[in-house]
């Protein structure tokens, strides 16, 4: 699903000021964000350098000495310059590489750092064709060797939340923890998955949100053993008393998300508290949840953290859940670099990341109950100075229905 535009001016500025100020932090003198018709091919990091969409190839440069430029289609200038947050916003008509060549021969830049990354996908918004573009326009200025990853730069962008970012989270947050309340009251036996997702969606609609990833799959609903278990659309399976039903459910507000799940237990006739087995795998996630936020502080890797849950799952005589203790949130519901997982292939150096003040993070061990289901539960976390506080109310009992 397309990510639907939600930046405003004083929050792009925020993002500008700060890159000024991660640039100076590595030593590296220009940052440009290289990218065109971007309503198909969007740079992720756009909404932090501009509002609305761009036709035309475009330039966003940003220095350690403090300018900033944007290079653009001249249609495209007043929509930037409205912005207030370039000191200069130039418009071209019939191409952009002179007025970039003039914008890089008055800064003379000994590094440059561009949209790629081999490991990072939130930092990979240059596409291949547009660097050999790029790399064609600076090897005519004899700048070609000075091209370095902006991995470093948007990592840290997007990762060191303000306030302000952390405010738009909290209400998405606020949104999804009322849905979870209300759709308590609807699930029962016989109710299909299907039927669960839409009752949350019809409850969003009311609050004027949006799901936070493809509608398809956002909500997730599962009931009982043998589903999908993750990152499937809810099914025409119907709920049975006995079972565990877990939900995976996210908004976005304000252009960031929230990423949540919460786990019920369907009571069988005459039941008034769940099996001791089903009791046993919810205790157990929530124990890993507390211990590995108590892991988390700045400085440490994410391979640490995750850990730690798994030792917990496997003190209780659990097997390892297969995916990573927890990624990041922000603008996506999945983003940043810096991971909470496992030594895999797949996560590259992704948990070696060394966590940062402000990062959040989510934490979401599974476990199975065999017979009954999934118990799971995620919630969300900002790490601070000396350690993480939970930025969701933490779902602390097994919800009954």
């Amino acid at each position: 699903m397309k990510q639907a535009r939600h930046t405003d001016t004083m929050l792009i500025r925020q993002k500008l000021a700060q890159a000024e100020g991660i640039l100076n932090e590595l030593g590296i003198d220009c940052w440009i964000t290289f990218t065109r018709e971007t309503e198909i091919n969007g740079d992720p990091i756009l909404p932090f350098l501009t509002d609305g969409e761009l036709t035309w190839h475009s330039a966003f440069i940003v220095t350690a000495s403090g300018a900033r430029r944007a290079i653009v289609g001249q249609y495209d200038k007043q929509g930037v310059e409205d912005l207030g947050s370039y000191d200069r916003v130039i418009g071209y008509i019939e191409g952009i590489r002179e007025p970039l060549r003039e914008c890089l021969m008055e800064f003379s830049p000994g590094t440059i750092a561009i949209n790629y990354s081999q490991g990072s996908e939130i930092c990979d918004g240059l596409t291949h064709g547009m660097y050999l573009t790029l790399h064609a326009y600076l090897s005519d200025m004899g700048l070609q060797d000075r091209l370095v990853s902006a991995e470093r730069i948007i990592s840290a962008l997007r990762q060191r939340k303000s306030d302000a970012e952390i405010e738009r989270m909290r209400r998405a947050i606020a949104i999804t923890d009322g849905v979870f309340e209300r759709v308590k009251g609807f699930i029962r036996p016989g109710r299909t998955e299907k039927e669960v997702a839409a009752f949350m969606m019809e409850l969003l609609g009311k609050e004027g949100a949006e799901p936070a990833w493809d509608p398809k799959s956002c909500p997730a609903v599962f009931t009982g053993p043998d589903t999908a278990g993750a990152h499937y659309a809810p099914t025409a399976r119907k709920i049975e008393r006995g079972h565990l039903l877990n939900m995976d459910f996210g908004v976005r507000v304000g252009g960031y998300c929230s990423d949540l799940q919460r786990t019920f237990y369907v009571l069988e006739e005459g039941e008034h508290a769940a099996p001791n087995e089903v009791q046993k795998g919810f205790e157990t996630i929530l124990r890993a949840i507390e211990k590995s936020r108590l892991a988390i502080r700045p400085g440490v890797q994410g391979v640490a953290v995750d850990a730690v849950a798994r030792g917990v799952l496997a003190e209780s005589g659990y097997d390892p859940f297969p995916h990573g203790l927890g990624h990041q949130v922000g603008r996506y519901a999945h983003d940043g670099t810096a991971l909470l997982g496992p030594a895999w292939e797949k996560y590259g150096s992704k948990p070696f990341e060394t966590i940062e003040e402000g990062m959040v993070f989510t934490l979401e061990p599974r476990l199975a109950v065999p017979g009954r289901g999934v118990a799971t539960v995620e919630e969300m976390v900002r790490v601070t100075a000396h350690g993480a506080d939970y930025l969701s109310t933490p779902q602390r009992d097994l919800l009954l229905v």
